[in-house]
């Protein structure tokens, strides 16, 4: 289970934010993951489907903010992330396409 909420924008649209633990072999600190997309049940569903399956948003606990919108929504794929800020305290941290976190990182030779 996660925290996070959501937001529905004017369009009828919604953003999902998720605070998830981070998919590494560490298994350090966690990630705020980014979804825009018609409704709840496809935001998750599109997380599912890149191979999250336990992920669940109950209630509304930690909605995204307008920046955080803003964000997602200018991004081609509508999905993103970055590090989970600790103690609500706002992060300079660049927001980054979903599959630079679900695939593993390539070696340079």
């Amino acid at each position: 289970m996660a925290t996070g909420g959501f937001c529905k924008l004017p369009n009828g649209t919604v953003v999902v934010a998720l605070n998830l633990p981070r998919p590494a072999a560490d298994g350090s600190g966690s990630v705020r993951v980014l979804v825009h997309a018609q409704n709840r049940a496809r935001a998750l569903t599109r997380l599912r489907n890149l191979g999250m399956r336990a992920v669940y948003l109950r209630g509304n606990a930690a909605p995204p903010t307008p920046d955080e919108i803003t964000a997602v929504l200018h991004h081609p794929d509508g999905l993103i992330w970055r590090t989970a800020p600790d103690n609500g305290v706002s992060t300079t941290e660049l927001w980054r396409p979903i599959r630079s976190l679900i695939r593993p990182p390539v070696a340079r030779v």
